[in-house]
């Protein structure tokens, strides 16, 4: 399994889940890219065709809120001002035909590959998760057939504490 190095960390720390979905904001992107964010977004609504909402959507207030609160943004002002967008993977990969800079189509490329390596981490978990599932259901039949037997030696105890009629020919005299 691949491992993140320290530039794909930096890339991974400006992931975020929101909705249920891996995305990255509109300031980070256009850092990452080298342009003002207003001209990011300027593109994004240029091509507005191109950015259907599986590829791309303006933040709510309640979670730009959570994200500050979470410490994932310093503060509101770190945004500019504005309700962010946030991007999918699609999304990203659709700014780089949108901007169309050479560092914009490195940094599409660079920040995909750790999505999928993020993929292959995920992938490697579940697998890990099953294997577990699988041990403790082993574990538990174990244990069930241990109970099983200390029931089966206990009984064999009891039986050998009650008295036995003696075994064999009673003579009359």
């Amino acid at each position: 399994m691949k491992e993140l190095n320290s530039n794909d960390q930096q890339i991974a720390e400006k992931i975020y889940l929101i909705r249920g979905i891996k995305v990255m904001i509109d300031r980070d992107l256009a850092e990452m890219y080298d342009v003002k964010p207003i001209r990011l977004r300027e593109q994004v609504k240029r091509n507005s065709e191109r950015f259907p909402d599986h590829f791309m959507f303006q933040l709510l207030d309640e979670e730009v809120d959570f994200m500050v609160s979470q410490n994932a943004i310093p503060s509101r002002k770190h945004l500019g001002g504005s309700l962010p967008y946030a991007f999918t993977e699609h999304g990203i990969l659709m700014l780089a035909n949108v901007i169309k800079s050479q560092r914009a189509i490195a940094m599409s490329i660079k920040i995909i590959e750790v999505f999928v390596k993020f993929r292959e981490m995920l992938i490697s978990q579940k697998d890990l998760l099953l294997k577990f599932e699988q041990l403790e259901k082993l574990v538990v039949q174990h244990d069930n057939d241990i109970t099983a037997i200390f029931q089966a030696l206990k009984q064999l105890i009891i039986q050998k504490n009650e008295p036995r009629e003696p075994i064999g020919f009673k003579f009359k005299k």
